[in-house]
């Protein structure tokens, strides 16, 4: 009862004082008793047969003794005892040579075991290197006595006994090797200590890390933002095709040289934050705040604003090159419509002021007077290209053509001379019309022929004129249009030809009459200036005007025909990649909710289905080319498709993030089931509590839902509790619970995670039992990073007992965990 007392540090009931047998037996059944309350079975050991002197139970109990106060106590990484014992053993004397512990017996014989163990804690007091596994009593007895003489554990057993037998007792190495742990358990304590320091050190400098990068990534995604946006919402037009053509080709490297690295960084940065979340959560830090300006929400906020520069950029390209070529082509037609009417009214006004009826006899006044009229016929043909030049300046004016200036002083001049024609035309008109009372013949022949050669005159300029006119169009249809008006028009020259043989028959019936009747034609028709040669010469221009026009069509039609065939090639493609981006994003979104397997085997099957992804490159590179090929032909629609390019590109670039997400997601589950010790099962099994109560599929449930998960999992729910857990898994008050907001839950919830009083904990230790720490204690403890890192982060102790040098190690430890600041 003793012996029980002194090495338990408890008192026993006092001891019956008699002599007699039953009075000892009473006794030691007390002592046994005593034992038995400490969880020890006792088997088949009795009172009597102790106070009998039975040798072999008493040793049967001091063993039993031994084993439940100097070896039980004994735990390294939660195994029994012995087993304990064994690799705590076995951990020590790893790094000697010679020496492999494996059980209590056998492995000590040599006796270097014994010297590993002391040298590993004090190496001063053994010179391990001189010891020889030949010799091993020596080296046994060296153990034992300097273990007696420095460490103060009596001698129990004897080098001879362990040398010559073949296999040494076990419980008598047992119980000395235990007097060993005991001795060095303050070591062992310190060690631990440390080692729980580091850990939560090195986690620390990770994320200090990892947030250090995220900053640098993000301030750089979000200059690149801030310096193309502004190139994006410049839609200031170019003058000219060529400029604007050249912005059309700087757009389309930014869709395929600049924005993909920009995509994926924006991708990786917010996996990144995602992780970086995750391993705070885990390590019960606070949530990483970015700095301001730098949060994920504002890169997509800018981003959103990017991608709101780039809708509709690359239209308004196209559009603005329509509208120049558009100008380009009206510019043409009214350069050539002015020089042709500039070139009929030159020396018009002269004429129309010359005043030479004044002095002319009364049939060259007749013949001025006829003049004048086929002039005012003439001059009524060419208004309608007058209206035409006008109108076309108009519409150059309303497009915004940046030679506007030129063209409205052009046409300016060509309306003033218009009216100033008209002007003189009536003043002259009236001025002959004063002598046309004495006016008595004109030549009628000649008359009707100026009358029918002006208009067909005319005729044949507007059809040359409409022959050579230049024309722009943008599909078959129209060039079909354009091919049938033509056809329409060869069909009315057979008709022409009749009044072009008509006209010519009048002029010879004027020479017939003449010169039946011996008259002397003096000059040409006093009436005109379109004689049968201009009109022969004119009507073989037409002529050869017409074949060339219909080159010119067929040129068109074929080039319209190629353009039909870029866009059934180009929607071809486009209506097999729209719809695989889609399904595929479908797939995505049931693979994400329907994972089955371990989560190893999901991210290896998201992995893979990111490879096909990424191996379908290649097709929508195709389908760019096939782009790029329409927009070089200028082609402005497609009726055969509804899916763009920019529909395609935005749908490619949704696909490769939300594969790269769930991927995220997944590393983020196997990152938090490890960390946390979550079973496989207990994660398959989360998984599908989830996916029950999600009813919508969407990776995300309401209140609600997320009441009745709580419900299904066992959780009694009041409502201060029920929002105590939605402020944990929502503390955004989104209103909508994810399934890694629910891991994060249920691991805090079942798993044991380090804490701020652990660690101050453990710097107690290392500060022997001190409120306070020095940096000699850091740096003989700890690492040499480690040590510096507390060091330089430490706050001068403050309290009364403060030596020079002190360190708090407790409001450091309690900052760790964002609990205060420094």
């Amino acid at each position: 009862m003793l012996l029980l007392e002194v090495i338990s540090g408890e008192r026993l009931p006092k001891p019956e004082r008699g002599k007699m047998r039953v009075h000892k037996i009473n006794n030691v059944n007390k002592a046994l008793d005593f034992i038995a309350s400490k969880g020890v079975k006792l088997v088949s050991i009795g009172a009597e047969e102790i106070v009998d002197g039975n040798a072999k139970m008493t040793l049967g109990m001091i063993w039993t003794i031994i084993l439940r106060f100097a070896i039980q106590d004994i735990s390294v990484e939660e195994t029994s005892a012995k087993e304990g014992l064994l690799l705590w053993c076995q951990r020590k004397t790893a790094p000697y040579k010679n020496v492999n512990v494996q059980n209590f017996h056998i492995s000590w014989k040599d006796g270097l075991a014994f010297n590993a163990l002391i040298h590993r804690h004090r190496p001063e007091l053994i010179e391990y290197d001189k010891l020889r596994k030949d010799d091993p009593v020596t080296n046994l007895n060296n153990a034992f006595e300097v273990a007696e003489k420095y460490l103060d554990i009596p001698k129990m057993l004897d080098a001879e006994d362990i040398v010559n037998t073949a296999r040494p007792d076990e419980k008598a190495i047992m119980t000395y090797v235990s007097s060993f742990y005991h001795a060095f358990s303050g070591a062992q304590k310190a060690e631990t200590a440390a080692n729980r320091i580091c850990k939560v050190l090195a986690v620390n400098q990770e994320n200090e890390h990892l947030m250090e990068d995220y900053e640098r990534l993000a301030s750089d995604l979000l200059e690149w933002i801030r310096r193309t946006i502004p190139w994006l919402e410049d839609r200031v037009p170019q003058k000219t095709i060529q400029e604007m053509q050249q912005k059309l080709e700087d757009f389309r490297d930014y869709w395929r040289v600049h924005k993909p690295p920009k995509v994926q960084e924006k991708c990786q940065l917010e996996i990144n934050f995602n992780t970086l979340q995750t391993k705070l959560r885990l390590s019960n830090r606070p949530a990483f705040m970015p700095s301001e300006g730098r949060m994920v929400s504002d890169i997509n906020n800018g981003w959103q604003h990017l991608e709101q520069a780039e809708k509709g950029y690359e239209e308004w390209l196209l559009n603005e090159i329509r509208r120049l070529e558009r100008l380009d082509h009206l510019a043409e037609k009214f350069r050539q419509k002015a020089s042709i009417h500039e070139a009929w009214t030159d020396g018009k006004e002269a004429m129309l002021k010359h005043r030479d009826y004044e002095t002319a006899t009364l049939s060259d006044i007749k013949a001025l007077i006829r003049k004048h009229e086929a002039f005012e016929s003439d001059l009524a043909a060419h208004q309608d290209r007058v209206e035409q030049i006008a109108a076309i300046a108009q519409e150059l004016n309303e497009l915004d053509y940046y030679d506007s200036h030129n063209v409205n002083t052009r046409c300016q001049k060509i309306c003033d001379q218009w009216d100033a024609l008209g002007s003189l035309t009536h003043s002259r008109r009236e001025a002959l019309e004063k002598t046309e009372k004495q006016l008595e013949t004109i030549d009628q022949l000649h008359l009707e022929y100026a009358k029918r050669a002006a208009p067909f005159n005319n005729w044949m300029e507007s059809a040359m004129e409409d022959l050579q006119d230049m024309f722009i169009v943008h599909t078959i249809e129209e060039i079909e249009g354009l091919i049938s008006a033509h056809d329409q028009f060869k069909s009315t020259l057979p008709d022409a030809d009749r009044e072009r043989e008509a006209i010519l028959a009048i002029h010879k019936e004027a020479q017939r009459i003449a010169e039946s009747n011996h008259i002397k034609l003096s000059g040409s028709n006093p009436y005109t200036t379109v004689t049968p040669q201009i009109i022969n010469s004119k009507w073989e221009k037409v002529q050869q005007l017409v074949p060339k026009r219909d080159h010119a069509l067929l040129e068109e039609q074929s080039k319209q025909q190629s353009n039909e065939h870029l866009r059934r090639q180009f929607s071809s493609q486009a209506n097999v990649v729209g719809p695989w981006i889609q399904t595929k994003m479908e797939e995505i979104g049931r693979i994400s909710i329907e994972m089955n397997g371990t989560l190893e085997d999901q991210l290896s099957h998201l992995k893979q289905y990111e490879r096909s992804i990424v191996d379908y490159k290649p097709n929508l590179d195709l389908l760019e080319q096939q782009h790029q090929l329409i927009q070089e032909a200028l082609i402005f629609d497609n009726k055969h498709t509804n899916y763009t390019m920019e529909h395609v590109r935005v749908g490619w670039e949704q696909l490769l993030t939300t594969i790269a997400r769930t991927i995220n997601e997944v590393e983020n589950q196997i990152l938090t089931r490890d960390a946390k010790g979550i079973s496989q099962e207990q994660m398959q099994e989360f998984r599908a509590s989830f996916n029950h109560f999600d009813k919508k599929q969407t990776g995300s449930m309401d209140c609600d839902d997320f009441r009745a998960l709580l419900i299904s999992t066992g959780y009694s729910l009041g409502d201060a509790e029920f929002n105590r857990i939605m402020s944990v898994v929502d503390p955004n008050h989104s209103g909508l619970v994810t399934f890694q907001a629910f891991i994060d839950f249920m691991s805090r919830e079942t798993t044991d995670t380090d804490t701020a009083d652990q660690v101050i904990a453990s710097f107690k230790v290392l500060a022997g039992d001190k409120n306070f720490i020095t940096a000699e204690e850091l740096r003989r403890e700890l690492p040499p990073d480690q040590a510096e890192y507390c060091i330089a982060r430490m706050a001068p102790y403050q309290g009364p007992d403060t030596v020079p040098g002190a360190l708090d190690y407790k409001s450091f430890s309690t900052a760790l965990y964002g609990e205060s600041d420094l």
